[in-house]
């Protein structure tokens, strides 16, 4: 790989600051990318990209909110053009797993002429320990419309090691690794696992899209509310109720377990004590 910067769009989400750290930690260049940095990067500006793309070797793309969103596709065909233009040499988007949009934009990487490393996750374990569902869980009751379908919850850590084997090692170019955890569990399996690590009752209830876009609405705002509530009737169907072995493939290790994720965020002091 390049040994121009990094650049981590995104640095300050769940996947894009562990990646920027993990680089940061092996000795890489990084070029943090965000609303506030210097310069900045904003999604809906692409007037800012040129300046955050100028003499980085690679890059890793978190789309924010989520590649779900319906402009998405077209922000990310207008970034990688703004990529090839910059000469980047490698680009790592992380993708979501089951989600027709981010497979769009997964092919408009592919079609870019950049060379590109896709990691497609499925549901963060973290979405339990960051963001939005946090304080349902604090309060011990997980509402989502998700019925009884089983995930195989992917760590977040998980997913960033991945990013960074990507960038910095020409041995990922072109790959497209599926990440997920190493068993299915329910979201009443998870919440059972989160009470008995935090120590509290945490209970699942399932509820209905309309129920759960009001609850999410007063929390995190209509837009992103309608954001998860849609992605979420898209992908709790069944379709990622089965395993997949891009972490294996990419780091030749197992995957980390949801229960390791629980005791590590109890430890911490994430849920209270």
């Amino acid at each position: 790989m390049s040994s121009r910067p990094i650049l981590v769009i995104g640095s300050t989400g769940k996947t894009g600051r562990r990646v920027a750290g993990l680089l940061a930690e092996g000795g890489q260049e990084v070029r943090r990318a965000g609303r506030r940095t210097d310069p900045p990067f904003s999604w809906e500006r692409p007037s800012t990209w040129p300046a955050v793309f100028d003499g980085v070797g690679s890059a890793y793309v978190a789309y924010a909110p989520d590649l779900a969103e319906p402009g998405a596709p077209a922000r990310i065909e207008a970034l990688t053009s703004c990529a090839v233009d910059s000469g980047v040499g490698h680009l790592v988007l992380l993708s979501g797993r089951g989600e027709r949009n981010a497979q769009r934009c997964e092919q408009i990487v592919r079609e870019s002429g950049l060379s590109y490393t896709l990691v497609r996750a499925g549901w963060f374990a973290q979405n339990f320990s960051e963001g939005p569902l946090l304080e349902s869980v604090r309060r011990g009751v997980i509402a989502m419309p998700a019925g009884q379908v089983a995930e195989p919850f992917v760590d977040v850590d998980d997913i960033a090691e991945v990013a960074v084997a990507a960038l910095t090692d020409d041995r990922h170019a072109g790959r497209c690794y599926e990440l997920t955890g190493p068993r299915l569990l329910t979201f009443a399996d998870a919440a059972a696992e989160i009470s008995a690590a935090a120590g509290r009752p945490v209970e699942y209830v399932a509820v209905s899209s309309e129920e759960f876009r009001a609850a999410l609405s007063s929390e995190a705002g209509p837009r992103y509310a309608d954001l998860l509530t849609d992605l979420c009737a898209e992908v709790f169907d069944g379709r990622n109720a089965d395993l997949a072995h891009g972490l294996q493939d990419a780091l030749g290790r197992e995957p980390r377990d949801f229960a390791d994720f629980c005791k590590a965020a109890a430890s911490a002091g994430v849920w209270g004590r």
